[in-house]
């Protein structure tokens, strides 16, 4: 699902240099925006004792600090293909395996949120000595925890292939993940995980969804809150799909490199790399942060500091 049936299409293909700067400039500008984004919300969750003393505040943290890092080895790995830089497959393993780690802790602590969604409308009672700060932590370090169980199994299957045939551990071609599927088990084990990964994650999802649909019915049950919980579901439920998408990111390029030519190929990878691999990673703070009427406030102040100092200066 994350890989496909040929190397992956590198960007550096044969394109006129201006159009290839022009491209690289756009990408990386988006994807500096992106970050700076993600990084003033970063710093807007640590600001206030509130955000680090709430259990979907923490929630909220951890899932966009993911994305960041990953955002971060995306666009590095950009451009050193961009740059056309071969890197050894030690140097490139772990960096491929850093964005592996990010990548799969999204879905995770998606799940979990989900689940905090649920108990605040269904057992809302008891939502005060279910969630808490400590149990909040303990969730925290499980996803972390299977997440880099993940990574390690992945090495492992890794040190099956002959390295000491190698005439150097220099790589031949640009880092990707794809590259790093040196044997038929890597791909697969890969392939395995991927989807049971997203298939019990969108499970976990849904039924939060029903469970709080159920509970809305319910004549005790606060409407407001309800309703507020069921829109936050469904944009989990969107986020997880676009991650579902990104990891299908090499499949598709392939299945549209059979249709249009090469150069308008690399054009539509830029396209998509911006759009499925960067921007979702940019949702977390848009979404939850123009929503929540407590991180709104702050995160504008913060956005717009700069600005309204420059101002103030002049």
């Amino acid at each position: 699902m994350s890989h496909a049936p040929q190397p992956q299409i590198n960007i550096t293909v044969e394109l006129g240099l201006l159009e290839r700067v022009t491209l690289s400039t756009l990408t990386t500008l988006s994807c500096c925006i992106f970050f700076f984004i993600n990084v003033t919300m970063l710093f807007t969750l640590r600001s206030k004792t509130v955000f680090r003393e709430t259990s979907r505040y923490v929630l909220l943290f951890n899932l966009l600090l993911a994305d960041t890092v990953q955002m971060a080895l995306s666009q590095l790995l950009y451009i050193l293909s961009v740059c056309r830089v071969r890197l050894t497959y030690p140097v490139c393993g772990l960096l491929v395996m850093s964005a592996n780690l990010t990548n799969e802790i999204s879905p995770l602590t998606l799940v979990v949120m989900s689940m905090e969604r649920f108990v605040a409308v269904c057992y809302p009672l008891r939502h005060s000595t279910i969630i808490t700060i400590r149990n909040t932590a303990v969730a925290v370090c499980v996803v972390w925890a299977f997440s880099s169980l993940n990574v390690l199994i992945r090495v492992l299957l890794l040190l099956d292939f002959p390295f000491e045939d190698l005439e150097t551990l220099q790589m031949k071609d640009f880092c990707s993940s794809f590259i790093l599927y040196l044997g038929q088990f890597s791909a697969l084990y890969d392939e395995s995980y991927t989807y049971c990964l997203f298939v019990s994650a969108g499970l976990a999802v849904i039924s939060s969804y029903i469970g709080v649909i159920i509970a809305a019915r319910s004549a005790s049950t606060d409407k407001a809150s309800a309703h507020k919980a069921r829109n936050t579901l469904l944009l989990h439920l969107v986020q997880l799909g676009l991650s579902v998408l990104s990891t299908m990111h090499n499949f598709l390029l392939v299945a549209i490199s059979k249709v249009i030519t090469r150069n308008e190929l690399v054009r539509m990878q830029n396209v998509f790399y911006v759009f499925i691999i960067i921007l979702p990673r940019c949702l977390s703070p848009l979404i939850y942060g123009l929503r929540d009427q407590t991180i709104r406030s702050i995160l504008v102040y913060h956005l717009c500091c700069r600005l309204k100092l420059s101002f103030t200066t002049a």
